[in-house]
C-alpha cells in the first residue's frame, strides 16, 4: 500500500500522555525532507497510514516533566530524526543512538515504540506536520535563545547528516580537504558546514549552474563531473568526499580523486540497491596495494553530536537557505522534492497555520 503525495488531509490526535522526564513543546516549525516523500510513498517499506511525516522539528516548550533538567518552558526546542533507543547497548553509551544495538532506534514518525520513552510499546510515532510535540528529554535539542527558528529546523536531519561525518574524520579542526558531491540541500548545508570549520571546499556537482551558489556558500573551487578534464587535475587532491547524491552513479571519478588516506562518505538515501564497485586489484594510478583510501557510510548521528551541531551552527551562523510555506503547500513542495528540487533552499513548514 502507498498513498499519493496529494493525499494529506487534517487529522486530529492524541500524543501519548507526558511522564516526568518528558518535555512538552509547540511546534513552530518543521523542515520537510526528502525522507518525507519516501515515507509518504512507501517506497522504503512497511509504511502504515494514517501517517504524520516530519523529522526536523523546531519550537518552544510549554512545560516539561518533574525529572527534567536539561530544558525549562519557554526554552527553545528541536527534535531530529530519533525519539528513542533502548540506551543502554555500547552504540547508545557511546552517544551513537542512530546505530542502537539493542532494539534498533525509534523513527520520530512510522516508527513503532518498544523502549518504554515514547509511549506505550506498539504505539506508532507521529511526526512533526503537526502543532504540538512530547519527547524524552535524552531526545530532546536545546537551541539558543534568538535565533530564527525556520532556518534551525533543517539541522536537525540534513545539519547533522554532514555534521557527523566531517567531525568524524578531523574536519572540525580545519586544514582539511573536504569534497562535496551533489548540490541538493544536504550538499549545500556540508559546503557551509566545512567552510566554517576552516576546510578547503571542492563542489562537484553535474550542474554547472549552481557554481556560483556553491561558492558563495564557500567553495574554493567546483569541479563539473562530467569533465575529464578536471577531474584528472583534481586526482589525489582530496582528504575527505562526502557523496550526497541518492542516485544511482559510479564512484570511481571520487575514489581517483582521494588523497592516499582519503576516505569516501556515502550519505545519499538511494531507493535500489546500489553496491560499491568490485574494484580491480589496479585502479589507474592506485593499486589497492599502494593506498589507504576507504569507503564508508554514515547516518544522521546520536544525541551528544546533534547538540554540538546545534550550538556550532547558531554560534558561527551556518544556517541552510529555506523557504517558509504554509500547510496549502505541503503537497506541491513534496512533489517538487520528489522530481527533485532544482533550488538551493530546504522548504520550511510553518506549523503555528495548522
Amino acid at each position: 500500500m502507498a498513498a499519493d503525495l496529494r493525499s494529506f488531509a487534517p487529522l486530529s490526535f492524541q500524543r501519548y500522555a507526558p511522564g516526568d522526564c518528558d518535555v512538552c513543546f509547540d511546534i513552530q516549525y518543521c523542515g520537510m525532507c526528502h525522507t518525507d516523500v519516501h515515507f509518504v510513498k512507501n517506497e522504503l517499506g512497511g509504511a502504515q497510514y494514517p501517517m504524520i511525516p516530519g523529522h526536523e522539528l523546531i519550537g518552544r516548550v510549554t512545560a516539561v516533566g518533574s525529572q527534567v533538567t536539561k530544558l525549562a518552558v519557554g526554552d527553545n526546542v528541536g527534535v531530529g530524526c530519533m525519539v528513542d533507543s533502548c540506551l543502554q547497548c555500547d552504540d547508545c553509551k557511546q552517544g551513537y543512538e542512530q546505530y542502537c544495538s539493542g532494539g534498533g532506534s525509534t523513527g520520530t514518525y512510522g516508527g513503532v515504540a518498544a523502549h518504554g520513552r515514547c509511549g506505550e510499546k506498539g504505539r506508532r510515532t507521529m511526526g512533526g506536520y503537526s502543532n504540538k510535540m512530547v519527547v524524552h528529554e535524552h531526545f530532546a535539542v536545546k537551541v539558543p535563545k534568538d535565533v530564527d527558528l525556520a532556518v534551525c529546523a533543517p539541522l536537525l536531519c540534513a545539519g547533522i547528516t554532514m555534521y557527523e561525518p566531517l567531525c568524524e574524520h578531523g574536519c572540525k579542526e580545519g586544514g582539511k580537504r573536504v569534497g562535496v558531491a551533489g548540490l541538493g540541500g544536504l550538499g549545500m548545508m556540508g559546503i557551509k558546514l566545512a567552510a566554517a570549520m576552516g576546510c578547503e571546499v571542492t563542489a562537484i556537482s553535474t550542474s554547472p549552474q549552481k557554481e556560483q551558489a556553491a561558492k558563495a556558500m564557500g567553495a574554493a573551487r567546483f569541479i563539473d563531473s562530467r569533465d575529464e578534464a578536471a577531474l584528472a587535475a583534481a586526482a589525489g587532491s582530496l582528504d575527505v568526499i562526502l557523496d550526497t547524491i541518492s542516485a544511482p552513479h559510479g564512484y570511481m571519478p571520487f575514489i581517483h580523486m582521494l588523497a592516499t588516506h582519503g576516505t569516501l562518505v556515502m550519505l545519499g538515501l538511494g531507493l535500489a540497491p546500489q553496491p560499491l564497485v568490485c574494484l580491480p586489484f589496479l585502479v589507474a594510478h592506485k593499486s589497492l596495494t599502494a593506498s589507504r583510501w576507504c569507503a564508508k557510510a554514515s547516518l544522521i548521528g546520536g544525541l551528544p553530536r546533534t547538540q554540538e551541531m546545534m550550538d556550532f551552527c547558531c554560534e558561527k551562523q551556518v544556517f541552510p537557505e529555506v523557504e517558509v510555506i504554509g500547510p496549502e503547500r505541503v503537497a506541491e513542495c513534496l512533489e517538487k522534492l520528489d522530481r527533485g528540487n532544482d533550488s538551493i533552499k530546504r522548504f520550511v513548514l510553518d506549523c503555528s497555520k495548522l
